[in-house]
């Protein structure tokens, strides 16, 4: 039942969601939901990468992300094994950073940039253009002036206008541009609003059922200069329903065999896009490469079959599912704050001294995060709490609910897992707060790869 005050003030308003339960020991790590590095020591001290992440805050202060190299790798590596011929995408939109792209680029994968920067940190860290895709629904005459002159691999083509520009380009300057057309399948991905994109209502794409699509593939087909690659689908972010991919592959399949019929031209490639799941709670249940890799090549080999054509080569681009679970963020406890609402009814909540500036998608798409306490090991009882941050808005929620020990107080760590996508790159200013530092640890050594914004880093572009 609705109360007149808000759902905040209902009866059961405090139980938390239903598949979040009280832990027999809210000290306790939930495995999935870390680095395979991250363990808590006798004393409760979390060590992620053999360093202690209390002396990591002694010597970088808090907050601060805190990047599980040997687990990124891992997570890099275990794709590109279960995906052996396939080309492996990184979606460095997830996060990017120059030694991130020298790590991609060492274990082998290709990486996908969406912007003029993420194509320079690209370029900075040493990555062979020829394995570099460029995404992007609004890319600049000058965007794909810069890609073609320096061999990006292809280039995703996302609107009729796009196709005009690069048609230009590589008339203008007498190279290839190496093109994808992207395509919506139509599929209405199980995940969040904003982070599905195959349906017909948003902005990426060429639609597959109006017809949008196949002439996308004819103009570039006939345009001088341009070598099509292929098609190009994605069906969204957060995805753990192979059924998504099946009915995308079906259609995009049928568009592939559509165009070797009518145009007589055999596409070399195909790319399944990314947005495969990670465990950010309790709730979810990924799949591990290896089962994606299967299900899959096998959708893909039934509908080939099914269609009677050949299995172009194939790509995919996961972005998450690496460096998701492989960063978590640190934070200093503040307040505590315990709020009474109707039927005396108490809600604790803990002000952390980061927040939204640091991690919006609680904010913007609702997701769930879990937390835990970092620096000592306590004894009190766990506490349904909910854990916000330090800026001037009501939303400002890091952690919606979780289990805390009921001692929690100012000056304790507490550490988010799963904060490595679309954290520190959606990360602002807000507030004039200062972005954190990224540290890489690994083998009990902890190094900066990003360092923490300083006041004169956001005095410099105010000029007064």
């Amino acid at each position: 039942m609705t109360h007149e005050a808000g759902w905040a003030h209902a009866p059961g308003a405090l139980r938390g969601p239903s598949w979040l339960q009280a832990p027999r020991d809210a000290n306790d790590l939930v495995p999935m939901l870390w680095s395979s590095t991250a363990h808590k020591t006798e004393s409760g001290d979390l060590v992620v990468g053999g360093v202690p992440l209390a002396d990591l805050v002694a010597d970088h202060n808090t907050p601060a992300y805190v990047l599980d190299e040997a687990d990124f790798r891992a997570r890099a590596r275990a794709f590109g094994d279960a995906f052996a011929g396939w080309d492996v995408y990184y979606a460095g939109k997830a996060f990017l950073c120059t030694a991130v792209a020298r790590w991609i680029s060492e274990e082998g994968l290709c990486l996908d940039v969406c912007s003029a920067g993420e194509l320079t940190v690209a370029l900075r860290a040493g990555v062979d253009p020829a394995r570099i895709g460029y995404h992007g629904n609004n890319k600049t005459v000058a965007e794909l002036r810069r890609a073609v002159a320096e061999g990006v691999g292809r280039i995703i083509v996302d609107s009729f206008q796009e196709v005009e520009r690069v048609a230009m380009v590589a008339a203008d300057t007498g190279m290839a541009a190496r093109v994808m057309v992207r395509v919506t399948a139509g599929v209405e991905a199980h995940t969040h609003e904003f982070i599905a994109t195959a349906h017909e209502d948003q902005k990426f794409g060429f639609s597959i059922t109006s017809g949008a699509a196949f002439e996308a593939v004819r103009l570039l087909q006939e345009a001088p200069g341009v070598e099509l690659l292929g098609l190009h689908s994605h069906i969204g972010s957060q995805i753990f329903d192979s059924s998504g991919f099946e009915v995308a592959a079906r259609r995009v399949l049928a568009l592939h065999a559509r165009v070797s019929d009518e145009l007589g031209v055999t596409l070399p490639e195909m790319d399944l896009g990314g947005g495969f799941g990670i465990a950010y709670t309790t709730q979810d249940d990924p799949a591990d490469p290896a089962q994606l890799a299967t299900e899959m090549g096998k959708i893909v080999e039934h509908e080939c079959r099914a269609l009677g054509i050949d299995q172009p080569r194939l790509s995919i681009e996961p972005g998450r599912a690496i460096v998701g679970p492989a960063m978590c963020t640190v934070y200093t406890v503040g307040t505590v704050k315990a709020v009474e609402l109707d039927a005396g009814a108490v809600r604790t909540y803990v002000s952390v001294d980061g927040g939204m500036s640091d991690n919006i998608r609680t904010a913007l798409y609702d997701a769930d995060y879990s937390c835990t306490l970092a620096s000592r090991r306590s004894e009190a009882a766990p506490v349904l709490t909910r854990v916000v941050g330090k800026h001037c808005e009501a939303g400002d929620i890091v952690v919606r609910d979780e289990f805390l020990p009921g001692d929690v107080a100012p000056g304790d760590l507490l550490a988010v897992p799963g904060t490595g996508a679309y954290c520190r790159s959606m990360a602002s200013n807000y507030n004039h707060a200062l972005r954190p530092p990224v540290i890489a640890v690994r083998d009990g050594v902890a190094s900066v790869v990003v360092r923490r914004e300083t006041e004169a880093d956001l005095l410099a572009t105010d000029v007064g």
